[in-house]
């Protein structure tokens, strides 16, 4: 009879974590003098759906809202999870963590193009002629080439709000607006043509947390190269020149023509 009942409970114990399904499974106890009891359980039919997760992972990330900035990736020694300003501190929702993600993500890739422009643009002949430190060449385009550049833009951007964002509800605007979609993992608006993108959950989080510090390297570095270019109207590699004259030695100012700025 001990031996009965400690079964029992052991059977009621192991079923609490068999998954839930409409399915009636079939078992049989007996009780012989040799034996305490025999259990069969007919196995669950490939057929029935099986329970699924209340959130669905995107790209391996399922929110999580006790870790910080609910489990997404990008923190890395030697700060760690770095968030003085507290956009990520406990009470924000997932929607402005996503959309805070979103924009640090974007700003990261647009400053990491930049910082490649500001070198590039600065160094090697144009197309139409422009030339001078990267702040002053916007203003030298062609009408036509900066309407393209205005509209490529928007386009662009048009296309990432349709993918990434809510469609507009314009009887009630304040429920969609600034929200994502549940579905949309930030950043990832499904342009890849070299084929980059992991697959592995794993693999993807730290590609993603590579491509965060380098976004954020690159933030720094392009608002530094701009304020330089405000303050003396010089080149980036113009700048390292004249300084390379200064702790040489050298005046900087020899070659100038008088009464031109150089």
């Amino acid at each position: 009879m001990m031996k009965l009942a400690v079964l029992s409970t052991t059977i009621a114990a192991s079923a609490a974590f068999a998954p839930i399904s409409s399915h009636s499974a079939k078992s049989a106890l007996y009780s012989t003098p040799e034996e305490a009891a025999v259990v069969e359980v007919e196995d669950i039919p490939a057929d029935i759906p099986q329970p699924v997760p209340a959130v669905a992972a995107i790209n391996g990330w399922v929110p999580d809202e006790t870790a910080p900035c609910y489990g997404l990736p990008g923190a890395v020694a030697p700060t760690g999870y770095f968030d003085p300003l507290g956009f990520a501190q406990t009470g924000i929702t997932l929607n402005e963590i996503k959309r805070n993600r979103e924009a640090e993500v974007m700003h990261g890739r647009v400053a990491m193009v930049a910082s490649v422009g500001y070198l590039v643009g600065e160094n090697f002949p144009s197309p139409f002629g422009i030339s001078g430190p990267a702040n002053d060449q916007l203003q030298q385009m062609p009408a036509p080439a900066f309407a393209l550049l205005t509209a490529v833009i928007g386009a662009t951007e048009l296309r990432r709000a349709t993918i990434g964002w809510v469609e507009p509800d314009f009887g009630d605007w304040t429920k969609t607006l600034w929200k994502l979609r549940d579905n949309y993992y930030p950043g990832d608006i499904g342009f890849d043509p070299l084929g980059l993108k992991p697959t592995e959950p794993k693999a993807f989080a730290n590609m993603q947390t590579r491509e965060l510090q380098n976004g954020r390297l690159a933030m720094i570095g392009v608002a530094g190269m701009c304020a330089q270019e405000l303050c003396n109207h010089r080149t980036i590699m113009g700048t390292i020149d004249f300084y390379n004259k200064i702790y040489s030695g050298i005046d900087p100012y020899a070659s100038c023509a008088e009464g031109t700025i150089c």
